[in-house]
C-alpha cells in the first residue's frame, strides 16, 4: 500500500525543516536522483480514467514496471514487477490485471516523465525510514504526433513505517511553507489534464433528493466496487471472490427490487446471476476449508486420529486453486468484458422511469414489499409436510431474507437492514452445518476407500449436526423477535 499526500510547489521553493518530528530521530538527505518513467495505457486512455498508473521505471531507489490501483484517497496500490528486456510491451503478469479495464484493447506508451527528484528521510532512532519526502522536478511529454510538453514542480510526503499522524505533521510543515494541495492525483493525471486528455468515467445525473439519485449512487459504487476486486480475484487475495461475488449479488438485488426506477435491466440481472455462479464454487470451497480448520484446532489432540488435516485442508486447497484457475478463464472472457461494458452503460445512461424523479423517501414502499417477500416464502415453508422439501423452502426464506437486507441498505434503513440480516445468518448458520456434513460424509468415504481411520470425520459431523440443529431450534425465536421489530419500523 502506498500512502502519500502529493502537493504542488512554485519554482522558488524551499523544502522546510522537518527535525523535531515526534518519534523522529534524525533527517537524513536530500539524495537526488533522476527517474525515466514510460507510462502505457489504451488507445483511449480507459486506465487513466479510472485513477490507475501503469509504468516502466528506469533510476532511484525501485527501478521496474509498476502498477498503481487506487484504494482511497491518499492510498494507492502498488504492484511491482521486475525491470523487462522490452521497453514497449508490458509483463503479462501486469497486462493480465488490469484485463477489467482494457478489456481487450492493447497497452502502448502514451506519456514519459523525466523527474528530478531530491528525497529527503526522516527516520527514528534504529534507523528506520518513517516518512520520505520527494522534491521532484518534473518534465512531462504526452506522446504523438505533435508531442505535448508540461514542465512543473511538485513534492511528495509518503509513509514509509510511520503511523498517519507523523504523516499530516509533515504536511503541516510543507503547506506553512508554501505548499498547496496537489489537485491531480499523480504526475500523469497532471499531465494529461493539462493536454486536455482525459477525463473520468461517465456518470448519470439525477435530481438531488430524488429516488433516481438514491439508486444510482447506489449501482455506482456496488459497479465500481465489482471492477475493484477484479485484480485481487486474479491475484487471488484473501476474501476477494468472497467481496466481487457480493457485489455481483447486491447489483443484482437492487436491480431486481427497483426495477420501478430503473428499467430494462434483465439481461444484467442474468449476466450478474451467472458471474455469482462463476464466483460461487471457488467461494464455497475457501468458506468449508476454513471452516473445518477452526473446528480441528478446537478439538483435542486425542480426537485427531489420521491425516485428516490433510484430507480437509491441502486437498481442499488444491480443489480451490482449481475453481480460481475457472474463474481466472471467465474473468478474460469476452462475456465478462460485455457484463462490465453493460455495467459502465447502467450508471452512464440508465433508463430512468417517470417514479425516479419522485422523493426518496417514497423509496420505503420497496423495502415493505421486499419484507413481505420474506414473510410469504417463510408462510409457503412452514406449510410443507415433506422435511426435504421444507428445508429446500427455507433456502428461499434465507434468499428473500438476504434481498430484503440489500434493498434496505439501498435506501439507509440500517435498523432494518440488520434485523433482516439476522434472519438471513440463523437460516445461514443451519445451511452451512448441513453442507459441511454432507462434504465430511464425502471426504470420510474417500478417506476409508485409502484405508484411512474415519473417526473424527465422525466427530466433526456431529458437532456440525449439533450445530446445525442450534440454529433450526433458534429460529423460531428470531422469527419472532424480527417482525415484530420490522412491524415497528414498517
Amino acid at each position: 500500500m502506498e500512502i502519500e499526500d502529493k502537493f504542488d510547489v512554485p519554482a522558488e521553493y524551499q523544502v522546510p525543516d522537518l527535525g523535531g518530528l515526534p518519534g523522529a530521530a534524525e533527517v537524513v538527505g536530500p539524495k537526488t536522483y533522476q527517474l525515466v518513467a514510460l507510462y502505457f495505457d489504451t488507445p483511449d486512455l480507459r486506465l487513466a480514467a479510472r485513477g490507475i498508473t501503469l509504468r516502466r521505471r528506469r533510476g532511484g531507489t525501485d527501478p521496474g514496471w509498476h502498477l498503481k490501483l487506487p484504494k482511497a484517497k491518499g492510498a494507492r496500490q502498488e504492484i511491482v514487477h521486475p525491470l523487462t528486456r522490452s521497453a514497449k510491451i508490458v509483463p503479462t503478469e501486469l497486462a493480465d490485471l488490469v484485463l477489467a479495464y482494457t478489456r481487450g484493447a492493447p497497452l502502448t506508451p502514451i506519456a514519459e516523465l523525466d523527474t528530478r527528484r531530491a528525497v529527503t528521510t526522516v527516520v527514528n532512532g534504529a534507523g528506520v525510514r518513517l516518512v520520505e519526502v520527494a522534491d521532484d522536478r518534473v518534465k512531462g511529454t504526452v506522446l504523438g504526433e505533435v508531442p505535448h510538453v508540461e514542465r512543473w514542480r511538485e513534492v511528495e510526503a509518503e509513509l514509509i513505517e510511520g503511523d498517519e499522524k507523523l504523516l499530516k505533521k509533515v504536511g503541516k510543515r510543507l503547506t506553512r511553507a508554501g505548499a498547496v494541495p496537489a489537485d491531480a492525483a499523480s504526475k500523469l493525471a497532471r499531465l494529461l489534464g493539462a493536454a486536455g486528455k482525459v477525463s473520468g468515467q461517465p456518470r448519470a445525473e439525477a435530481e438531488p433528493g430524488s429516488a433516481g439519485e438514491v439508486v444510482l449512487s447506489y449501482l455506482t459504487a456496488q459497479a465500481g466496487a465489482l471492477l475493484a476486486q477484479d485484480p485481487r480475484v486474479r491475484k487471488a487475495e484473501p476474501d476477494a471472490v468472497h467481496q466481487m461475488r457480493v457485489a455481483a449479488r447486491r447489483l443484482r438485488s437492487a436491480l431486481k427490487s427497483f426495477k420501478t426506477i430503473v428499467k430494462g435491466t434483465e439481461n444484467v440481472q442474468e449476466e450478474l446471476k451467472w458471474l455469482g455462479g462463476v464466483l460461487g464454487e471457488a467461494r464455497d470451497l475457501e468458506v468449508i476449508r476454513d471452516r473445518f480448520a477452526s473446528r480441528l484446532d478446537t478439538l483435542d489432540g486425542s480426537l485427531i486420529v489420521g491425516p485428516v488435516r490433510t484430507r480437509l485442508s491441502s486437498d481442499l486447497l488444491d480443489d480451490e486453486h482449481e475453481a480460481l484457475d475457472r474463474i481466472r478463464d471467465v474473468l478474460g472472457g469476452e462475456r465478462y468484458f460485455a457484463l462490465l461494458d453493460a455495467l459502465d452503460d447502467l450508471v452512464a445512461t440508465p433508463v430512468l422511469t417517470k417514479a425516479a424523479r419522485g422523493p426518496a423517501d417514497t423509496l420505503d414502499v420497496v423495502a415493505a414489499k421486499s419484507w413481505r417477500r420474506v414473510t410469504r416464502a417463510y408462510d409457503t415453508a412452514r406449510a410443507m409436510e415433506d422435511a426435504t422439501e421444507r428445508e429446500h423452502a427455507m433456502h428461499d426464506v434465507r434468499k428473500a431474507a438476504k434481498r430484503a437486507r440489500y434493498t434496505a441498505e439501498v435506501i439507509g434503513m440500517t435498523r432494518m437492514a440488520k434485523l433482516a440480516e439476522a434472519v438471513q445468518e440463523v437460516l445461514g448458520t443451519h445451511m452451512d452445518g448441513v453442507v459441511a456434513q454432507e462434504r465430511l460424509a464425502a471426504e470420510a468415504e474417500n478417506a476409508r476407500r485409502a484405508g484411512e481411520d474415519t473417526f473424527t470425520y465422525g466427530v466433526l459431523t456431529g458437532l456440525e449436526r449439533a450445530g446445525a440443529e442450534r440454529a433450526h431450534q433458534e429460529f423460531p425465536r428470531v422469527w419472532e423477535d424480527t417482525t415484530e421489530a420490522v412491524a415497528r419500523l414498517l
